[in-house]
């Protein structure tokens, strides 16, 4: 993942601190399923060490893996937008310890601080778009008749 999706990057300092100031630390043994595909998205995390494969329910197949996730990178961005449904599944690969965020309290700070709000939106906006590319790629290299090359 670029570092521009980072909220190291993403965030000015003061924005981390407000942000960070709602977090609470959380750790999961490698194996757990942190969301599922199609389920309510209340919440979010920010990787401190491990890593959390996102994945795609695919019929009569394994869940595609579309991308790795660690530290520093948001896990989850369904939160965000309306019907807060989660697109894909998450599951940690490895131990992984985490800050985690109830959507409610965020989405309220950043409805009380407009500019709290956008820089958010601009930082989940970024990882939104990013993880589409890597989704795109990714399932092309898995369906695709001749990997993720040329369509030609």
């Amino acid at each position: 993942m670029t570092s521009a999706t980072t909220m190291a990057t993403a965030l000015d300092p003061v924005q981390r601190d407000r942000l960070m100031a709602l977090a609470r630390e959380v750790s999961f043994e490698a194996g757990t399923r942190l969301f599922e595909e199609g389920r309510r998205a209340d919440r979010f995390w920010i990787v401190r060490t491990g890593s959390v494969a996102l994945d795609l329910r695919v019929p009569g197949r394994r869940p595609a893996v579309i991308e790795t996730l660690g530290y520093g990178e948001l896990i989850g961005w369904s939160w965000h937008f309306p019907p807060h449904i989660w697109q894909l599944g998450a599951e940690a690969t490895s131990p992984v310890r985490a800050w985690e965020f109830d959507a409610g309290p965020v989405l309220g700070r950043c409805d009380e601080d407009p500019e709290f709000g956008r820089a958010i939106a601009r930082w989940v906006g970024r990882v939104v778009a990013q993880r589409l590319h890597a989704s795109r790629i990714r399932l092309l290299d898995l369906y695709a008749p001749y990997g993720s090359g040329s369509l030609e």
